[in-house]
């Protein structure tokens, strides 16, 4: 199968995780792909292929005669898609030899150039996107598509060298619980590689200091006519709440190493009101005081309308995996050449966001993320480059080989 073919049938599976649910994964429909793939990696010939109560798809590509003692190199991708927009009756659409101008995905939807510039990097590239009423899958079953497709070429191709090479599909990334139960020990790769990054050639190795902040708030409701000295209304304060965070500091308004607070619910009524937010910093001083400003601003709001108005449950997420992957230069400069040999410029970047591989270099597997090929992840927007998803494909190979010498 080639990697066209097997990308669309995999973005064909729902597999949306769900936040609020509490099982793990947290819905059933990711199950079924990963019980695919543990048939599809027995199928082109890996060993070792097991699939655990969680849902965790693990496989080995064993070494090639000679090779044995080389390092062992993992290749780790998530099959969920995001609770942002719906993952089901995903309808695809291909350009070939993109000609550079604005795609129109459905009844007035358009990819515009204007308001997506980096489209113009795409120029001749074969492009696959939404029909506009559905996200596309490429995060990150672009990824999935990648790892498996080279797998059954080295499958093919015997004659290139290796050691033992591990990969592994989880669950529920996109809700930040993917590797809640991964068993780095079971995995037993010394290093990895996440294949879930976007632009071609992204290499990272820094990504977020991350937490979460719910701020439940309990107002008074009266009635509004004699609501003068009694009334507390709930909604009021979560909105003077939001707005004693600096607006500077929302993601619109940021890029590159600037954090932010990020708005990303906000629910209720007079009598009682819940606002979520997420806080993002590379630098761990400035998360830091990220979270204590969140603190002020909650104990300021409890000083004017009482301790007991306001409700804060604030949790770190995941931190900056560069403490972890900076000892092991040999990951970054290997998947450097791996991108040149590939015919892709590398571009060592942080991360705005996070991603599998960030806790599982706290967890004892320093694990750098690679490029993909999708855009516009999330949304309605989401396309993903064909031409790029084969350089990275070719970019694994690379490495596999560039790991055994």
């Amino acid at each position: 199968m080639d990697l066209k073919e097997r990308f669309l049938k995999y973005v064909s599976f729902d597999t949306q995780s769900d936040e609020s649910s509490t099982t793990f994964p947290s819905t059933d429909k990711q199950l079924v792909l990963l019980r695919h793939l543990k048939e599809e990696l027995e199928t082109i010939g890996l060993t070792e292929v097991t699939m655990d109560k969680y849902g965790y798809v693990m496989a080995t590509l064993p070494a090639t005669k000679g090779y044995e003692n080389a390092p062992v190199i993992g290749f780790i991708s998530h099959v969920d898609t995001a609770p942002d927009m719906s993952g089901a009756n995903i309808k695809p659409h291909t350009v070939e030899n993109y000609d550079g101008r604005d795609i129109r995905l459905g009844d007035d939807c358009w990819l515009r150039v204007e308001e997506f510039p980096e489209l113009s990097f795409f120029k001749g590239h074969t492009l696959i996107h939404t029909d506009g009423t559905t996200l596309l899958g490429a995060d990150d079953k672009a990824g999935v598509a990648e790892i498996v497709t080279a797998m059954e070429w080295l499958v093919a191709h015997p004659e290139l060298p290796h050691g033992k090479i591990r990969v592994g599909f989880t669950p529920d990334e996109e809700i930040g619980r993917g590797v809640d139960y991964f068993d780095v020990k079971k995995f037993a790769a010394d290093f990895a590689y996440t294949m879930d990054g976007g632009m071609e050639g992204e290499l990272e190795y820094e990504n977020f200091n991350a937490a979460g902040a719910k701020i439940q708030i309990a107002g008074r409701n009266v009635h509004p006519g004699m609501a003068k000295n009694k009334m507390i209304n709930a909604i009021d304060i979560a909105c003077e709440l939001n707005a004693l965070l600096p607006l500077e500091q929302r993601p619109q308004f940021t890029e590159h190493y600037e954090g932010f607070f990020h708005c990303v619910g906000i629910k209720g009524s007079v009598e009682e009101a819940e606002i979520n937010y997420i806080i993002r910093d590379h630098d761990s001083d400035k998360f830091e005081q990220k979270k204590q400003l969140m603190w002020d601003v909650v104990n300021f709001l409890q000083r004017k309308y009482g301790e007991k108005c306001l409700t804060l449950t604030l949790k770190d997420q995941y931190y900056n995996m560069r403490k972890m992957v900076e000892p092991h230069p040999q990951l970054i400069e290997k998947a450097r050449r791996a991108m040149i040999e590939a015919g892709v410029k590398p571009q060592v970047k942080p991360i705005r966001g996070g991603t599998d591989g960030s806790r599982l270099s706290f967890m004892g597997l320093p694990c750098p993320n690679l490029f993909t090929g999708g855009m516009n992840f999330h949304g309605r927007y989401e396309y993903a480059s064909l031409t790029t998803m084969n350089r990275a494909m070719n970019t694994i190979i690379n490495l596999v080989r560039i790991w055994a010498e």
